[in-house]
């Protein structure tokens, strides 16, 4: 797991991983009282599915509450966010396509752990 924006993310498929090329997939924990930077991807899609927790999720200006089971769609070149005001840990799976490549999702000195590699580790 990797720290961003107080958000713990795990990569579980960065763009062009087992085969895809189409997509990439996160999984998200956004503790109690945390949010995600507002953002946005031009080309790609966006799906949240929450596994656990309530929170909130902004996009183009619209907020809506999310529970367990919700699933919330983001289009191509819309700002959005997710936040946590809930007194639990809020867990989802983040789905983007076409794929959002690690180097977009995180700024450049992130991609490495998130990856989990040291840039600058020799092999």
């Amino acid at each position: 797991m990797t720290e961003w924006h107080s958000l713990e993310t795990h990569i579980l498929m960065d763009a062009g991983e087992l085969g895809s090329r189409n997509m990439s997939a996160l999984w998200i924990e956004v503790p109690p009282g945390a949010s995600e930077s507002l953002r946005s991807h031009e080309e790609a899609e966006h799906v949240y599915v929450i596994v656990r927790g309530t929170g909130t999720m902004s996009a183009a200006g619209d907020t809506e509450r999310l529970a367990q089971g919700d699933l919330a769609l983001i289009p191509p070149a819309t700002d959005h966010s997710i936040a946590n005001d809930g007194d639990e840990p809020l867990a989802c799976i983040s789905v983007q396509s076409p794929a959002v490549s690690v180097d977009e999702l995180f700024d450049r000195q992130l991609a490495g752990k998130a990856a989990g590699y040291d840039e600058d580790e020799e092999f």
